[in-house]
């Protein structure tokens, strides 16, 4: 298994560094790929779940969009460069994944570009976007 998951991750990894070269936020209808802000935008609600989510996730209930969060938290802050992050609600079937750039400098504060894909009924939509780590530690969607 964990040689399934290097390979995986290794084989995603020329893919993110292409993505991250895009710099430009643009919506391609077509693919289901939205890059710019990322799964959720950029307020949250209540324990820090998301209020309104941006360009994917729109079908994902509140439990959804919990789990989906919680995942994109955990990648941002903890995640290894190119090594996904799951997660799956085993209500629904939805399920996801989050690949967290390298972390890097900006103004002072650390960033990491990241993808997030969610299935939903078997179709893959994924978003790209950037967060940096506020000063109280938390992260926030920028573009």
């Amino acid at each position: 298994m964990r040689e399934r998951l290097l390979f995986i991750a290794g084989a995603l990894t020329p893919l993110l560094a292409v993505s991250f070269l895009l710099s430009a936020c643009a919506s391609d209808a077509n693919s289901g790929t939205r890059q710019g802000a990322g799964l959720f935008g950029t307020s949250t609600g209540a324990h820090g779940s998301p209020d309104g989510i941006g360009a994917i996730g729109a079908a994902l209930d509140e439990q959804d969009r919990e789990r989906a969060y919680a995942a994109e938290m955990q990648a941002l802050q903890y995640g290894e460069p190119g090594a996904p992050v799951g997660w799956r609600s085993p209500e629904s079937g939805r399920h996801g994944t989050v690949v967290p750039g390298p972390a890097y400098q900006s103004s002072g504060g650390t960033c990491r570009e990241y993808t997030h894909s969610i299935f939903i009924d078997g179709r893959p939509q994924t978003a790209r976007g950037t967060a940096c780590r506020n000063s109280d530690g938390s992260w926030s969607p920028v573009g």
